[in-house]
């Protein structure tokens, strides 16, 4: 945290610093510092603070008393060593391995920074104050712990004894609001031709599969086409830990909870998803399909459901459709081959393949459309494409979106639900340099 200063330095501003919060600790009144406004409470304990580094007269110029104090708050208030970098718009990933050992994602690229925790117990207080905060807890009867913070970001903790070297924090940030369409468009992750089509999909009920790989940004596509979803419909969400940001007001979010100190009482996302068919809901949205509810997804989606989005873990369009497969085969049903892939043929039109680049961008590299089936197997075409042509100078990924010049099928869907394409959108290339 202290960049420029030697490890000698460092150590001595450690050590002081922790001598400062035992102190602290010791003369607050927590349950009295939780009936005041957080405001009036950072500046009694800033004043607190103040008082015990004078007391202690060691010479410290302004900046470094500055320092020690908003560390400290942050120990109080907030995370910790993880504050500065919470604070940083630009940091999409924190990533901790062990208490020495930090890296982030930033503009997309990883790099290790200069942040570290006192020791393993210091790390486990942090991690403890983010899963308590949504009722979830970690110890070593239950060493592993999704949660979030109150931004959405989603948080996923590991303890000893499965963790061989200490604590490990991952911190998947998210923005504080929906990140807008037009802003695809000009990091240029999506052409705006590409971007009208799905529009216009989401619009007229067309029920659309997000596929890609971990950091694709498939949660982030999904949050933005569901802002096109018109006002008048019922939407319910369906998470595992929950980061869907939608501005719609007619809706109901659904989480699901692990497993008590017992190993009773969890929810899973099938059990949400059948109980969400009694709740009324116009279109279901799910925030990623792992497992068994993949079955009841497709069900719901071909009865009365249509329009209803989800994610899931593929490199290839052709890939989602096959885990698909394999987590319906989780039910146990023993349903034929065929009967699935009918269901899946029936229940899905779109699927979307985004993709993270070299250099740290995302954009969507395939559009296709489900036609159909040919004999066992489920045929598709390609709308749009990405066509990757190299790296730039400046180590940017440069390529093209290309339509593929066919028309899909769907379009007939959506001249019934009064939405008409222009033919020359399927006809324009844009250029990525």
């Amino acid at each position: 945290m202290f960049y420029g200063r030697s490890s000698v330095e460092q150590l001595n501003h450690e050590k002081f610093k922790a001598e400062v919060h035992r102190t602290l600790i010791s003369k607050l009144d927590l349950e009295k510092l939780s009936l005041v406004n957080s405001g009036q409470a950072r500046q009694a304990v800033a004043a607190m603070v103040n008082e015990i580094i004078n007391s202690h007269r060691i010479p410290l110029s302004f900046g470094e008393q500055e320092k020690i104090q908003a560390e400290l708050l942050d120990e109080v208030f907030g995370l910790g060593p993880l504050e500065p970098l919470l604070s940083d718009p630009r940091i999409s990933d924190i990533l901790v391995n062990d208490k020495d050992h930090v890296f982030i994602e930033r503009d997309g690229i990883l790099q290790q920074v200069n942040t570290s925790f006192r020791d393993d117990r210091h790390l486990l207080q942090i991690i403890d104050r983010i899963v308590s905060r949504v009722g979830r807890r970690v110890d070593e009867s239950s060493p592993m712990v999704d949660a979030r913070l109150p931004d959405g970001s989603r948080v996923n903790a590991i303890i000893p004894p499965l963790a061989l070297d200490g604590p490990a924090l991952s911190i998947r940030r998210f923005g504080t609001g929906p990140v807008g369409a037009n802003q695809l468009v000009e990091l240029k992750s999506v052409s705006p031709e590409m971007l009208e089509m799905l529009t216009a999909a989401v619009r007229a009920r067309i029920s659309i599969l997000i596929s890609g790989g971990t950091g694709a940004g498939k949660t982030t596509l999904l949050n933005i086409l569901s802002q096109f979803i018109p006002d008048n419909e019922r939407l319910i969400t369906i998470e595992d830990a929950a980061e869907l940001q939608l501005a719609q007001k007619n809706i109901v979010r659904l989480e699901t909870r692990p497993p008590n100190v017992e190993g009773q009482g969890a929810v899973r996302q099938r059990q949400l998803l059948i109980n969400s068919l009694r709740m009324r809901p116009d279109r279901i949205i799910i925030g990623e399909v792992r497992g068994e509810e993949a079955f009841d997804m497709l069900q719901a989606m071909n009865t009365g459901h249509e329009g209803s989005m989800t994610t899931i873990h593929a490199n290839t369009p052709r890939d989602a459709l096959s885990r698909l497969e394999s987590m319906v085969a989780m039910t146990n049903f023993n349903l034929p081959e065929r009967t699935v892939r009918q269901q899946m043929t029936s229940a899905i039109s779109i699927i979307v393949q985004v993709s993270r680049m070299s250099d740290g961008t995302r954009k969507v590299v395939s559009i296709s459309e489900i036609t159909g089936m040919e004999e066992n197997v489920i045929s598709m075409q390609e709308i749009f494409s990405f066509n990757r042509k190299g790296i730039g100078p400046d180590g940017r990924v440069i390529g093209a979106f290309q339509p593929s010049r066919i028309r899909p099928k769907f379009l007939d869907q959506l001249r019934m639900s009064g939405i008409f394409l222009s033919p020359s959108l399927f006809e324009q290339t844009l250029e990525v340099n």
